[in-house]
């Protein structure tokens, strides 16, 4: 049985992602915080701005390390966590708590996971719209 390589996410490309990230976020009047996180959940790339709200960078981290441990949007999630979704009941004894709010974005190259953005510091839907921009731009 023959299998096939992925190239991994590399730091150029989670630089790449941060600088597009903050260049949406910039040209839209918005500052964010913005974590890149490879396949095993490490971190590749990071950044907070000095204006940005404190607790941005480690919501990015989490929205990242949510969309990784899913393979899904955290936009597309959402509805998973309310009561009767399918993640109503998943448990929050991982490493990191999981965050269920746009922003998050899993990263993939030949169809495989290799790692994911997540943005924070805008406004749910504009944090989402930043990292999709950012992942566009690695295609």
């Amino acid at each position: 049985m023959s299998t096939t390589a992925v190239a991994p996410l590399t730091t150029e490309d989670a630089e790449l992602l941060v600088a597009t990230a903050r260049r949406a976020a910039e040209d839209a009047g918005v500052t964010v915080s913005v974590t890149v996180l490879d396949a095993g959940g490490h971190l590749l790339a990071f950044r907070r701005d000095d204006r940005a709200v404190l607790i941005s960078g480690e919501t990015s981290t989490r929205k990242a390390y949510t969309a990784l441990q899913l393979n899904a949007p955290t936009a597309d999630l959402v509805d998973a966590v309310q009561p009767g979704g399918l993640f109503h009941t998943l448990p929050t004894a991982l490493d990191r708590p999981l965050l269920f709010i746009a922003g998050g974005v899993p990263v993939h190259r030949d169809g495989r996971l290799i790692g994911a953005i997540g943005v924070g510091g805008g406004a749910p839907e504009q944090d989402h719209g930043f990292a999709t921009v950012a992942v566009a731009a690695l295609a």
